[in-house]
């Protein structure tokens, strides 16, 4: 359902939000190298979060991107929306430009209920939510 861009975009935060109590900025290539991910994705992803004001950066030899204590209690959609779009929850499980209620595709009913369920997780679930069981080591960010 989210791209795989989204996907980094939302491990990036989680390790930058690993990283906060210690006050420590993170480089896109440490980003990039915790998470498994392409350096240039992990750039650009970055660099767009910066733009809507979900994470922060600082540039010269200290700088580097990190997150403040109030954008750790932001929701999940908010990184979600930034990167692929608010539509991601209103569009076809088919990929189908017409589908709709009164157009139903096969799976129209049952794509809904899921899409709507993940919705309301992103929705509940905030940065620091995910972020604790990654820095108790209960969960991981490399796969």
């Amino acid at each position: 359902m989210i791209s795989n861009t989204c996907r980094t975009a939302i491990k990036a935060v989680i390790y930058l939000c690993s990283k906060f109590e210690t006050g420590e900025n993170a480089g896109i290539k440490e980003v990039a190298e915790f998470i498994n991910a392409n350096e240039h994705t992990v750039g650009k992803v970055l660099q767009t979060l910066v733009r809507q004001n979900i994470i922060n950066s600082l540039k010269g030899p200290t700088g580097g991107f990190y997150i403040s204590k109030e954008q750790r209690k932001q929701p999940i959609i908010n990184i979600v929306e930034a990167i692929d779009g608010k539509q991601i929850f209103k569009s076809c499980g088919l990929g189908l430009s017409q589908c709709s209620s009164k157009h139903p595709c096969p799976i129209h009913n049952d794509y809904k209920a899921a899409r709507d369920l993940i919705e309301k997780l992103f929705k509940e679930k905030n940065v620091l939510n995910l972020c604790e069981p990654v820095s108790n080591g209960l969960a991981y960010l490399m796969g």
